[in-house]
């Protein structure tokens, strides 16, 4: 059983979204972007343990916190699921709200037609949704599950129930941070999970721990001083109550419901101390490492694989606090043991195990979410991908924005230079990490555009910065990327030295110099205080081609005030600061010409964007 499509509609930050979801995925995206909710909107449908949380959903569950619209009429959260791969049990289970999915087309089938069904991608589907609202008369937030085939006469669906979605298998395991319920024996817990998938034991292990517990004496030594405190309520209650109303109040260690025990047992672990009796001493598992917690979680929905044999995984960040190799045998032990795999990452590690198909998109504009697969670079073969993937394109597929630059040095030339700018004006500049921007190297002019499309495809705001281009190479790059810088000179190393400080130069120089980094090779044209300027231009671009690769035109950058600065960098990092981040000026209201209208620019709504003055 898979899930091969999602509809959410006003469910926290997503006004609408549609999903078409491969047989294993993982979802990235910025931050906020809506990740985490579309598995928590899976949850609501299928989840079986969803619903008997109270409240299902309150209101900032709803878009924009609005659940109720203009006319006092209640908003409507709607989830809708697509179901296939049905095993044999479940589509007999399910015979009488089957549809048909065409795999070819992601699609169902209208009707169906019996013929229709007869095609090789055609399969049997499920169709199931949650539907959320407010009710106004018990002012409270409701929500229920159902089939959405077939439609009855009254409008209505059958209930989607608790044992319907037990069947389906799906669990959500949210942050392993939030191991404290996972190992817990709490409903829909992992244990509790376990539990149930061995029916024989649910019930005995309940029954067995209250008889030991009805009998357990606590405190009941006189020497403890608590029999003789009862004795005394017990006597004061006699004053104002029949003598055969009044029971001999003792200790127990609960209310002896199953409801408290699922929340009191706790899973005790050796922490590796000895006591002084030389024993091991255990301590409750939420004392342990991260990783620890984390490995036995792990280890739990390994086992509920093997017990259930046909689930669907949703779990969120596995990597967290857990070290890159290990990383690696979670997605592809989780992966190898389900039916169905999703994920949430932003580790280079995870995104790696997955070919581009099966790395979702997320993009999410006005409310509206969409997703689309990564697919290869360009000039990057299937081969290639996977070395190329984590130093190159990991970084680019869980930002918003992106920055092409045609070769190394300016990759690290300008997060130094904005870093740098961000030092000194804090309240002007940002680093193009607080901005968003992920830097790629296209490693040549030529794969600028290229790349561009690319990632412009996946739903990216797309920069580049380049030296001056012949008419063709820069038309392709403007109809590529949203805001391209193009130089007024060629070579990076002109750029800086030509748009420096003197002052800069000589500095960066002696200290070369001084601090012995001037190469053996290039003795004869060591800096010196007295070299005339135009000469020692030329001998720092000689070294600065010489150290393409080693991040010295970074450095030279870092030693800068923004006076000193190349003017090209500094109008290119002011211009992106412009875009990412506007400031509207306060001006006077008598200094703007009636012509003028003031605006603020966004990366939505500025085209190629110019460089501005600093």
């Amino acid at each position: 059983m898979r899930i091969a499509r999602l509809n959410v509609k006003n469910f926290r930050g997503i006004r609408e979204g549609e999903l078409l979801i491969p047989s294993h995925a993982v979802l990235v995206g910025d931050n906020n972007i809506g990740k985490s909710s579309l598995l928590e909107a899976i949850d609501l449908v299928l989840g079986p343990e969803r619903l008997s949380r109270r409240p299902v959903i309150d209101e900032h569950d709803f878009y924009a916190g609005a659940y109720i619209d203009n006319e006092g009429e209640p908003v409507s959260i709607t989830v809708a699921v697509v179901v296939t791969d049905l095993t044999d049990d479940q589509a007999q289970h399910f015979r009488n709200h089957i549809e048909w999915w065409d795999e070819a087309k992601q699609e169902l089938l209208e009707g169906p037609p019996p013929e229709g069904t007869d095609g090789a991608d055609v399969k049997p589907a499920l169709r199931v949704g949650f539907t959320g609202r407010y009710d106004i008369e018990e002012d409270d937030f409701v929500g229920s599950t159902h089939f959405l085939s077939p439609v009855k006469e009254d409008g209505t669906y059958d209930t989607f129930k608790t044992t319907d979605k037990r069947l389906c298998g799906f669990l959500y395991l949210r942050t392993l941070r939030t191991g404290s319920r996972a190992l817990s024996l709490e409903k829909g817990s992992l244990l509790d999970i376990i539990l149930r998938l061995q029916e024989d034991k649910n019930f005995k292990i309940w029954e067995e721990v209250l008889d030991q517990l009805r009998v357990l004496l606590v405190a009941e030594q006189p020497e403890l001083g608590m029999s003789e405190i009862l004795a005394s309520v017990q006597n004061a209650i006699r004053g104002f109550m029949p003598v055969d109303s009044v029971t001999t109040p003792h200790l127990r260690v609960s209310d002896l419901t199953r409801d408290t025990l699922r929340k009191t047992l706790t899973v005790f672990m050796a922490t590796g101390a000895k006591t002084a009796e030389g024993t091991e001493y255990s301590a409750p598992f939420q004392h342990q490492g991260t990783g620890t917690i984390n490995t036995l979680v792990l280890a739990l929905l390994s086992l509920i694989a093997d017990l259930k044999q046909n689930v669907i995984f949703a779990m969120e960040e596995p990597e967290i606090a857990i070290p890159p190799h290990t990383q690696k045998r979670i997605i592809n032990g989780v992966r190898n043991k389900s039916s169905q795999a999703l994920f949430t990452s932003h580790s280079p590690y995870v995104l790696e195990e997955f070919p581009p198909e099966q790395i979702l998109v997320l993009t999410r504009d006005d409310g509206i979410l969409s997703a689309v697969a990564a697919s290869y670079p360009p000039s990057i073969k299937p081969k290639q991908y996977k070395a190329e993937v984590r130093q190159r394109f990991c970084e680019a597929l869980l930002s918003r924005r992106v920055l092409i630059t045609e070769g190394r040095t300016e990759y690290d030339a300008y997060p130094s230079a904005a870093r740098r700018l961000h030092e000194l004006h804090p309240e002007e500049f940002s680093s193009l990490e607080g901005l968003g921007i992920a830097v790629v190297d296209a490693h040549t002019d030529s794969q600028v555009a290229l790349l561009g499309a690319h990632y412009k495809s996946l739903g990216k705001v797309v920069f580049a910065v380049f030296d001056k281009q012949d008419t063709a190479q820069r038309a392709a790059i403007e109809l590529a990327v949203k805001h391209p810088f193009e130089a007024a000179e060629k070579g990076f190393e002109k750029i800086i030295l030509n748009g420096a400080s003197e002052v800069a130069v000589r500095r960066f120089a002696e200290e070369l110099a001084q601090n012995g980094e001037w190469p053996s090779h290039l003795a004869h044209i060591s800096p010196l205080a007295t070299t005339p300027y135009e000469d020692l231009k030329t001998n720092m671009g000689i070294f600065f081609k010489w150290a393409k690769g080693h991040g010295s035109a970074a450095d030279f950058l870092t030693i800068c005030t923004r006076a000193e600065m190349p003017k090209f960098v500094v109008e290119t990092l002011t211009a992106i600061q412009a875009i990412v981040s506007p400031k509207i000026a306060v001006v006077p209201a008598e200094a703007v010409p009636d012509a003028e209208v003031a605006g603020t620019t966004t990366d939505e709504s500025v085209g190629a964007a110019p460089a501005v003055a600093a």
